[in-house]
């Protein structure tokens, strides 16, 4: 039996009077009393659907699209105003789906579409000769796109929603794939989000499914930042640096120079903002030459043949479709599509994480004394301590998650009064509703854990497979292989790390480096018994493994199949439930990319992480972590990656004094509707001043962002005006959690050489905001809590 499917809404042929159309542009910009406008809006766009119909014509409340007889999207409008406002550039008619053959690495677009209303369907006829049947359900705030079946279907390796093309060309969020115009003149927003874990932003073309980190042209005003005339929209330049600091990839302070953290949003070259998402048959063996910033030297690509999926393919590929006034999208119209399709959906203080009042700052440890940590983070209003000082957690299976021993006998957090356990210190925390969290390297499976040494997994990732020719005793150093192709490549594409290059052969690693260039191909530079794994006996014709690794500096590891991921997740959310955990910093976040199913892969690691959680009864897992992807984004809390003047300068008032990497990031994040992460910062100390803490927590609230805030207690009892830091970061932190600030005010607070004054006003729900001139004039804002959220 099919499911039924609600009928797709086609535009009314009259317009909207003008007066209703001046009474909605009204709350819109305005952004009052917002549910009751929701609600009126409702009713106008029901009554509105009830008139004249013409197929293809389809409409939501803020959104109306025309889809032609050959399947392409030739029109986006802007439906709450009169005349509404046209989308889709004239020249750019938009392929509703398009299908991609790998192999032959081309595209094929639609050349008929049929509609057929009492199946609410559409059928799609490619120049290939597949045929597409589409479901479309047209919801109130969203069109559902769902790819019900795809005839001659052989050799077609994805099929791919869009590109959808608009004329939009401020604000292109490239994870999420949006585009956005937030002028108070357009304010208008039309993008996409996947509704099953295999549809990904970005395109069907791209290698292992994570798009290469890179920077893009693109000015987002070019009347106040100019393109010089050496530049044009959409240019790819690469990273700074020598590929292996992170921190010197982000060296360009130029407002056009856009770092690319994805591609579910590209730019043409008239900077005109495009969105798309692709879904793949993970059923079928293929190899991909890949890395994640395959312009540098120092980081090009590997071969590597990618795991099968069994059952993981592009038939149900889901997408909503939406537009609406950018200064509702996130609230009104994405989490409207979170909740409804049952996305992941955490919460912090019972607010959904992306909702800008639950944004909050965390505590980070430094120092390794943490008497009064605890007692500081609760009088900022703070939930989570990192307790950064610890070092790494290394995923290890062989602990069952008890990561302080089975009888918490392992005291590794030093208080005078007494060492404690994780258990004991997150005991002491909760009552203060804080929780406690460590940094992990993500899946990288270090020497001397369960799956990696001295007995290695069955379950490793490997980048090619090949035989053995002749058997070997375990002294024999004389490996021959049958086919020498890409065994010449070393280590993995992140930094090529020499000593991480390794072969699996049952249960023995063995370390090589190069293959011989003539017959018999034998490994050159043969280490047995690598990583303390014992050298063994090995008949001929049995398998060799080139592992899949990480890097050095401390993450050193080999990578899991996605079988092993599964119990990976799992195993993270075991140490939270039996330590007293609920956040993790993930650094080597990038680590999930690398068994070659990018975004897929972080979607269903996090998912297997967020469903064991569930099972446990923990609250979602608050996290952060080295990188931020489509796969990640329903998930992850916030990003405060790096730290100090490289993110943002409180002295200079600067989004990165030292490099661009806090304009970089401040960019990235704001553009995908994503709290903005100020990283490791502001550390109290003897020189701390509440005038600076005032200044941060401006630009905080103002722009939506988080940060880790620093903590050596020893520093920190150094600062004469430490109480009262303490108490005011607390009130911005309560006037920001009742929304007490409505988008005017936002926009004030942003302004760097702006100064402010937060106090409490005459009740708990009002707070006093006063900026102060250089001549010491006041002028003061009388805020009030908000429980209605209004356009922010």
């Amino acid at each position: 039996m099919k499911k039924p499917r609600a009928r797709g809404q086609m535009i009314t042929e009259q317009p909207l009077s003008f007066k209703v159309t001046r009474l909605i542009k009204n709350y819109i910009m305005i952004g009052n009393n917002f549910r009751h406008f929701t609600g009126w809006l409702l009713l106008i766009f029901l009554i509105s659907n009830c008139s004249n119909k013409e197929q293809g014509n389809f409409s939501t409340l803020y959104f109306e699209i025309k889809i032609d007889d050959k399947g392409f999207i030739t029109s986006m409008k802007n439906n709450t105003l009169s005349p509404h406002r046209e989308f889709s550039p004239a020249d750019k008619p938009s392929p509703l789906m398009c299908l991609y053959d790998g192999e032959k690495q081309v595209y094929y677009k639609p050349i008929k579409a049929i509609f057929n209303e009492a199946e609410n369907a559409i059928t799609l006829d490619f120049s290939n000769g597949s045929v597409a049947q589409i479901s479309l359900e047209t919801k109130n705030k969203y069109f559902k796109f769902t790819l019900e079946s795809l005839s001659q279907s052989e050799g077609i390796e994805g099929v791919q929603w869009g590109p959808y093309h608009t004329n939009i060309t401020n604000l292109f969020g490239e994870i999420i794939g949006v585009a956005r115009d937030s002028s108070e003149l357009v304010n208008y927003a039309i993008g996409m989000l996947a509704l099953d874990d295999n549809t990904l932003g970005g395109t069907s073309e791209t290698k292992a499914d994570a798009a290469p980190f890179q920077y893009i042209i693109h000015s987002p005003d070019p009347s106040i930042y100019p393109l010089p005339d050496s530049l044009h929209e959409g240019q790819v330049f690469t990273l700074g640096g020598d590929g292996i600091n992170d921190v010197a990839f982000y060296a360009h302070k130029e407002p056009y120079f856009r770092i690319m953290y994805g591609n579910a949003a590209t730019v043409d070259d008239k900077g005109r903002i495009s969105i798309n998402y692709q879904s793949r048959d993970r059923t079928k063996k293929r190899e991909v030459y890949y890395s994640l910033i395959p312009n540098m030297a120092v980081n090009t690509p590997n071969h590597l043949e990618v795991q099968p999926l069994p059952g993981i393919d592009y038939i149900g590929s889901s997408i909503a479709l939406w537009g609406s006034p950018d200064s509702l999208a996130l609230m009104d119209v994405i989490q409207n599509i979170v909740l409804s399709e049952g996305l992941p959906y955490p919460t912090i203080n019972e607010k959904w994480v992306k909702d800008p009042s639950a944004f909050v700052p965390d505590a980070m440890t430094h120092g390794g004394l943490n008497d009064s940590i605890i007692s500081y983070t609760s009088q900022m209003g703070f939930k989570t301590i990192s307790m950064y000082d610890q070092g790494f957690v290394r995923p290890d299976r062989g602990n069952g998650g008890y990561i302080d021993g089975s009888d918490f006998e392992r005291k590794p957090i030093q208080l005078s009064s007494g060492n404690k356990s994780h258990k004991e210190f997150s005991e002491m925390a909760a009552k203060y509703g804080i929780t406690i969290g460590r940094t992990t390297i993500t899946t990288a499976l270090a020497p001397g854990t369960k799956d990696a040494s001295p007995i290695p997994s069955d379950s490793l990732c490997y980048q090619q497979k090949r035989l053995l020719v002749n058997s070997i005793s375990p002294d024999d150093t004389l490996i021959v292989v049958d086919d020498p192709t890409h065994l010449d490549e070393i280590a993995s594409w992140e930094g090529h790390a020499e000593n991480l290059n390794m072969i699996k052969i049952g249960k023995e690693l063995i370390y090589y480096l190069g293959v011989s260039e003539s017959k018999p191909y034998r490994l050159l530079n043969v280490k047995r018994g690598y990583w303390g794994t014992k050298a063994l006996h090995h008949a001929a014709n049995d398998t060799i493994y080139k592992l899949q690794v990480t890097l050095n500096y401390g993450y050193d590891g080999l990578i899991p199949n996605m079988e092993l991921q599964d119990k990976i997740a799992a195993y993270y959310a075991d140490v939270c439930f039996i330590n007293g955990l609920g956040y993790y910093d993930f650094d080597g976040q990038e680590f999930l990319f690398n068994n070659g199913h990018g975004y897929y892969s972080a979607k269903r690691f996090f998912r297997k992480m967020f469903e064991r959680a569930a099972a446990h009864g923990i609250p979602p897992i608050r996290f952060t972590g080295a990188t931020l992807s489509e796969g990640s984004w329903h998930y992850q809390s916030i990003w405060n990656v790096g730290g100090g003047k490289n993110l943002y300068d409180v002295e200079t008032r600067e989004w990165g004094s030292s490099t661009s990497q806090g304009k970089d990031l401040r960019d990235v994040t704001y553009a995908n509707f994503f709290p903005v992460g100020m990283g490791r910062n502001f550390a109290i100390n003897a020189n701390s001043t509440v005038e600076q803490y005032s200044h941060i927590q401006a630009i905080s609230v103002g722009l939506g962002t988080t940060y880790s805030l620093e903590l050596n207690q020893k520093e920190v009892e150094s600062c004469p005006q430490k109480y009262e830091i303490f108490r005011t970061i607390s009130i911005w932190e309560k006037a920001r959690s009742a929304n007490a600030f409505p988008r005017n005010i936002k926009k004030l607070l942003v302004d760097p050489k702006r100064n402010w004054i937060l106090e409490q006003g005459e009740n708990e729900d009002s707070w006093i905001l006063n900026e102060i001139k250089e001549d010491k004039e006041k002028i003061q804002f009388i805020l009030h809590r908000n429980d209605n959220y209004s356009a922010t």
